[in-house]
């Protein structure tokens, strides 16, 4: 916002008279503005067009564990062995469940 240097300097009282009047215009805007609104029953409602995905089928091909690769015992996930953190009695944990 720019500053006019030029314009009349107001006082104390003023400024702050003028910031009453604008914290109640505010509040009353807030108020005013203000709607409790249920975004899901908002979404409900709304549908795109083609997204009916009911009839579709979804081909993936899971390949088994591989002789390089680790289940993580903590977050369950195949690892690489490099990403292998710790091997103790069998446990096997990755570097990010390690950190």
């Amino acid at each position: 916002m720019a500053t006019d240097y030029d314009a009349p300097r107001k006082t104390d009282d003023e400024m702050s008279e003028d910031s009453i009047e604008e914290l109640k215009n505010r509040r009353v805007d807030t108020r005013a503005s203000s709607v409790d609104v249920d975004e899901t029953e908002q979404a409900e409602g709304f549908e795109l067009p083609g997204a009916d995905l009911s009839g579709e089928e979804l081909s993936v091909r899971v390949l088994p564990r591989q002789a390089d690769e680790f289940t993580c015992s903590r977050c369950f996930l195949v690892h690489h062995r490099s990403q292998l953190a710790s091997d103790t009695a069998g446990v096997l944990v990755c570097r990010e469940c390690a950190a």
